[in-house]
């Protein structure tokens, strides 16, 4: 291809380089040039333009990439139509994407002119999801690159979608005096949501106690029913020769591995009865947040059988984020900056504006999780040191939707009189010994963990020694974080005044952080909750 600037009137048959203003009318890049273009060209005032010439065996931006695109059929994947030189590829259905690097860097490696991105392997997508798009960097390419990359794409394990396949699960889980029965029935409307994303069901489910045997026979009734198996027992697993690759075993199963580099996740069994996969779920699989059971379930869901080495070479990428629901091991980047700092969780409110029969907005639901529990885990989850939710009005129902989390529960009889009796409630629950206080309201359902560690991390730069504020650009916001030398000054709050009259008054300096709309969105009424996507209470 010859690229390059030429007379106008020597740019008949070439193709337009730049979009070009001629007169009224815009000529668009990768444009023919004809004799109506060149005139209009010409009219304009314009002497040179920059176009490029195919040589012998280029092809066009446009036909390149809709000939490799064609290249993928039958993998899973439909293509939109080329349109300067892209072609975008989408999802023939909803299953789990599957890209080899070595190949995909061959292909990327055959001719610059030419290149594909695409989603990171395995990634689960929905029917019509945009997988991967390809690129043709110049007006043209030689005919040989496109032949080359048509062949490399052809080959068994490029890239392609994996349809889920599984359809019916079974379920058993294990029981203990210790587990509440309340815990059981919410993972188990967990796991059936979590497998409707694939077009899963439970077919067959069971509870039994936490014993091998009659885990075993559990395991063999049931097995006869379903396509796969997931367990979740009472107790965590902590040796190949515990209750679940027990029972597996004498159910005539066999236990593939018990353990895997990613975290949280870490305490799963794989194993198969009869050919059909079993999965004994880690105990942070009755959490919605992604962990290595939802890693594991989806290659499963796309027919795929994971294997010892499949799950030895998760580690890479296998940390993920803290969940609330086990001991935190991790330390944070700079420790000393962020220990002492303790929340206090503002769930104490009548929520009045939600008017009559439209239920509290703290037990509205946002991901299949009432706000106020969903607020308590990202609390929970951060580098925080401990947190405190204060409840009042309905306060039952509000601890009914904190129970089993690893927080303190501080009722505010008095909650009636305004924040101020429930921002000393809070502190008082924390206890002394702290560098700061961030009041967290209970009812901004797009504020997450990310945004309330990057505060406390303002707060450790700062010494504990200024008043750290979420904003929204110049608007201010929430969380704020106070120091703890305002303790004092809290707990002599009286009526309806929570911490802006002593941000106002300490004298301290208030250092505003930008976490952007986060900060300024609540769901006081009923048509916010909807409009931030929660369910109304009993809706």
């Amino acid at each position: 291809m010859k690229f390059g600037p030429v007379p106008v009137h020597d740019a008949e048959g070439a193709i337009l380089a730049h979009s070009t203003q001629a007169g009224k009318a815009r000529l668009k890049k990768g444009l023919q040039l004809d004799a109506d273009s060149i005139s209009q060209l010409l009219e304009s005032g314009l002497e040179h333009v920059i176009v490029a010439r195919l040589d012998t065996g280029d092809i066009d931006e446009n036909k390149a990439a809709g000939r490799i695109a064609a290249a993928f059929l039958g993998a899973g994947v439909e293509a939109r139509a080329p349109a300067t030189g892209r072609v975008n590829l989408h999802a023939s259905s909803a299953g789990l994407f599957r890209a080899d690097k070595a190949r995909v860097d061959a292909f990327n490696s055959i001719d610059p002119a030419i290149t594909y991105a695409c989603l990171n392997d395995r990634s689960v997508v929905a029917g019509g999801d945009m997988v991967a798009t390809i690129k043709i960097i110049p007006l043209a390419v030689a005919g040989a690159s496109v032949e080359r990359a048509e062949t490399l794409i052809a080959e068994q394990g490029f890239s392609h979608v994996r349809p889920f396949a599984l359809r019916s699960v079974g379920y058993v889980a294990t029981a203990l005096p210790t587990l509440k029965p309340k815990v059981m029935v919410k993972t188990r409307e967990l796991t059936a949501s979590r497998l409707a994303a694939y077009g899963a069901t439970i077919v067959a489910s069971a509870e039994v106690g936490h014993e091998a045997a009659a885990l075993a026979s559990e395991l063999e009734a049931i097995a006869a029913d379903c396509e796969m198996i997931i367990i979740f027992g009472a107790s965590a697993v902590t040796d190949t020769n515990d209750v679940i690759p027990a029972a597996i075993r004498q159910a005539g199963g066999h236990v593939e591995r018990v353990g895997m580099p990613v975290d949280p996740g870490n305490l799963i069994v794989i194993g198969s009865i009869g050919g059909k996969p079993v999965i004994g779920a880690p105990g942070c699989a009755r959490s919605p947040r992604e962990n290595g059971f939802d890693w594991v379930l989806a290659r499963i869901m796309a027919g795929e059988s994971p294997g010892n080495d499949d799950l030895a070479a998760m580690g890479v990428g296998g940390l993920l984020m803290e969940i609330p629901t086990r001991p935190q091991p991790r330390l944070p980047r700079d420790k000393a900056q962020v220990m002492g700092v303790g929340i206090v969780l503002m769930a104490a409110g009548r929520a009045s504006r939600m008017g009559e029969g439209a239920g509290h907005k703290l037990l509205a639901e946002f991901d299949g999780e009432p706000l106020v529990r969903l607020m308590a885990q990202r609390a929970l989850a951060s580098r925080a040191e401990a947190v405190a939710a204060v409840t009042g009005f309905r306060a039952e129902d509000v601890a009914g939707a904190l129970e089993g989390l690893e927080l303190t529960i501080a009722e505010n009889t008095g909650y009636a009189s305004g924040m101020a009796s429930s921002l000393k409630t809070g502190v008082e629950a924390l206890g002394p010994d702290l560098s700061g206080i961030m009041i967290l309201l209970g009812d901004m359902p797009k504020l997450e963990t990310a945004h309330i560690d990057l505060l406390l991390e303002a707060f450790g730069e700062h010494d504990a020694k200024a008043i750290i504020r979420a904003a929204d650009g110049d608007h201010r916001g929430n969380p704020v974080i106070l120091p703890a030398s305002l303790v004092p000054d809290i707990m002599k709050l009286e009526g309806d005044v929570g911490a802006r009259a002593l941000i106002e008054q300490s004298g301290l300096p208030v250092i505003d952080i930008d976490i952007g709309p986060a900060a300024r969105i609540d769901v006081d009424t009923p048509e916010a909750v909807r409009a931030a996507g929660g369910r109304i209470e009993g809706s």
